[in-house]
């Protein structure tokens, strides 16, 4: 069966990972179905609340999916409600999982994307797959639930699970660090509070983790749990640096302790080894790049 005979469903599809992800999997051929909470005008959008499994199993008895890629989830750490992160990001998984298992015809391929949030603020250096898991806020433990769950289900689907570390591009909303920083750039103003400045991060480009994905699903990583991460570290200190050079506009930081957060590690590395070993070389650009591109398209 080629690419183009295979039909992609897409959770969160009209999110800022999912739009990438709809791209990254319709340039590489593939029949590309969204799925979202709100309507759309997309082109093969369908509308579903996963907390409704009636809802998904009418979705997926109508386009009985060859691959589905799970990205809907409450990602804001500093979202209000802790209870709606257990209603999505966890029952809403477990209902299109049940959903999926009941299809005649079972997928090919089930991705879940995670978050290296799970790891929590405990351990420093270097994070691979077999650090044990921390979460520290309510984001993280609905994450690291989700992951436990799905494994009662890998007897019966080909599940992958992805823990994407901090990754950022075009389109991320100004309530992540990054796109804050860059919007702040780009109208010149002249001060930005922000926390700690001398914490380290691996950060990716978005583009590159929807590749890490497709790869891992073409690569058949059933049963795996995936970093996908640079190795790479740089400080908020140095990313402010980096964007003042690049535009030219000098922006005067102030520290608000209210954005410090209490026993914050100070360095945070993925270690990508397993990823590489299962999809071979692949590689996030240099931050830089990733930060020329979103000051650019502003």
């Amino acid at each position: 069966m080629t690419n183009a005979a295979k039909t992609v469903l897409i959770t969160g599809s009209e999110g800022f990972t999912g739009k990438y992800m709809a791209a990254e999997m319709r340039s590489a051929g593939y029949h590309v179905v969204g799925l979202g909470t709100k309507s759309s005008t997309a082109v093969d959008y369908y509308q579903a609340d996963l907390l409704s499994i009636a809802e998904i199993t009418a979705v997926l008895n109508q386009v009985q999916p060859d691959i589905v890629i799970h990205l809907a989830a409450i990602a804001f750490v500093g979202h209000g409600d802790a209870n709606a992160f257990y209603q999505v990001n966890l029952q809403g998984t477990r209902n299109l999982l049940a959903a999926l298992a009941a299809l005649d015809k079972t997928p090919e391929a089930v991705l879940l994307a995670s978050s290296a949030n799970v790891y929590g603020n405990t351990s420093e250096g270097v994070l691979s797959e077999s650090t044990l898991p921390a979460p520290a806020n309510e984001y993280a433990v609905s994450k690291l639930a989700m992951e436990y769950m799905a494994r009662l289900w890998q007897d019966r689907l080909p599940i992958i699970i992805t823990r994407p570390f901090n990754y950022t591009g075009v389109g991320q909303t100004e309530n992540f660090l990054l796109p804050k920083i860059v919007a702040h750039f780009h109208r010149q103003e002249s001060k930005i509070e922000l926390g700690n400045l001398d914490v380290w991060r691996d950060f990716s480009d978005v583009r590159s983790v929807v590749n890490a994905y497709r790869r891992l699903i073409e690569a058949k990583a059933f049963g795996h749990t995936v970093n996908v991460c640079s190795g790479n570290v740089y400080s908020l200190r140095e990313i402010v640096a980096m964007i003042e050079e690049m535009s030219g506009h000098h922006i005067d930081i102030r520290v608000n302790p209210a954005f410090v957060r209490a026993g914050e590690v100070k360095t945070l590395c993925g270690d990508a080894s397993l990823l590489h070993s299962l999809i071979g070389n692949w590689q996030t650009p240099p931050l830089k790049e990733t930060l020329c591109w979103m000051l650019e398209a502003k």
